[in-house]
C-alpha cells in the first residue's frame, strides 16, 4: 500500500507561503479529513500532496521518493485528485469522462486495452452509474456528476484518492450519498481517502483520522474523538461548542455552538 509523508513542508503561491512546516505521516487505508477555517491551507496542502504545487521548502515523499522526482504518470498511478467543483467534461458521456482515469496506463498510441475497459466497467458499477454510462455528464444532477468524478478516480486504480470538499454545492441527501459511497469504497477496497471537509459532523461520522489546520499550521491531529473536542474547536474556530455523540457511537456530534468574544473586546 502506497505511503505518503511530508517533511518540514512549506508550500504556497509565488512568494506567499500558505502551509508552514508540516510534517505528516498519512495513515494508510483510512479516511482522513482536513478541517479548519477558511484560508487555513487545506486546498493548498492537498495540491502539494498530489504534486500540483511543488514545495517551497521541505518535501512530499511518495513511497519514500520525493514526489517532484517522479513523472506525472508515476504519480497518477498512485494518487488520484478530484479538485473542488469540477465542471469539466461538458459534452462528454459518463463513460468517456471515466475513461480519462486510464491515462496513466496507456501506451504511446493512446488506445484503451481490455484491462482499461474492465476497469471502466468496474468503476461504473461500483458508483451505480452503469445505466447512465452513455448519458451526457452535463445532463446529470450534482450528485450524479460527483459520482462520475469518483468513478474516474476508481478507474485510475490508485491506492490514494484526494478530494477537495467533495460535497460542496450538493444538497443534504446528495452529500450523504457521496460520503456513504466514499466510506464504502474505503471499506471494500482499502483505499486511502484524504478529503477537506467543512461540516464537522460529517467529518466526525465518516472520517477515521483528522488533521486540523489554522493559518497554514497544524494545530492538532489524531482520531476524531481526540480532535473534535470543545478545547480544540475553541482553538480552531473560536466557538464554544455543545457536544454530544452519534447514536450507537462514541464519535462527537456538534449539537450547537456560540461565538467566543475575544478577551480584549471593549464591548
Amino acid at each position: 500500500m502506497t505511503e505518503l509523508h511530508t517533511h518540514n513542508l512549506f508550500v504556497g503561491y509565488q512568494k506567499k507561503t500558505i502551509v508552514k512546516n508540516l510534517s505528516l505521516t498519512i495513515p494508510k487505508g483510512k479516511i482522513i479529513g482536513l478541517i479548519g477555517p477558511n484560508g487555513s491551507g487545506k486546498s493548498t496542502l492537498l495540491k502539494a500532496l498530489a504534486r500540483i504545487l511543488l514545495p517551497q521548502q521541505g518535501e512530499v515523499l511518495l513511497d519514500n521518493q520525493t514526489i517532484q522526482s517522479l513523472t506525472t504518470k508515476e504519480v497518477a498511478k498512485k494518487i488520484a485528485l478530484l479538485p473542488q467543483a469540477n465542471e469539466s467534461g461538458i459534452g462528454l458521456t459518463v463513460r468517456e469522462v471515466i475513461s480519462y482515469g486510464r491515462f496513466p496506463y496507456q501506451k504511446s498510441l493512446g488506445r484503451l486495452s481490455e484491462e482499461d475497459y474492465a476497469a471502466i466497467d468496474w468503476a461504473l458499477k461500483a458508483t451505480g452509474l452503469a445505466k447512465l454510462a452513455d448519458a451526457k455528464v452535463n445532463a446529470l444532477s450534482g450528485g450524479q456528476r460527483q459520482r462520475v468524478w469518483i468513478a474516474l478516480a476508481l478507474a485510475q486504480d490508485t491506492d490514494i484518492t484526494i478530494l477537495d470538499e467533495p460535497t460542496t454545492f450538493l444538497d443534504l441527501a446528495h452529500q450523504l450519498e457521496i460520503l456513504n459511497l466514499l466510506q464504502e469504497i474505503n471499506q471494500q477496497q482499502q483505499k486511502t481517502i484524504i478529503m477537506s471537509i467543512h461540516d464537522l459532523n460529517h467529518a466526525s461520522r465518516f472520517c477515521d483520522y483528522l488533521y486540523a489546520l489554522k493559518a497554514g499550521q497544524l494545530i492538532v491531529e489524531g482520531p476524531v474523538e481526540e480532535v473534535l473536542t470543545n478545547h480544540w474547536l475553541k482553538e480552531l474556530y473560536e466557538i464554544d461548542a455543545l457536544l454530544g455523540t452519534f447514536p450507537n457511537s462514541n464519535k462527537p456530534l456538534v449539537l450547537s455552538y456560540d461565538l467566543i468574544r475575544g478577551e480584549n473586546d471593549e464591548s
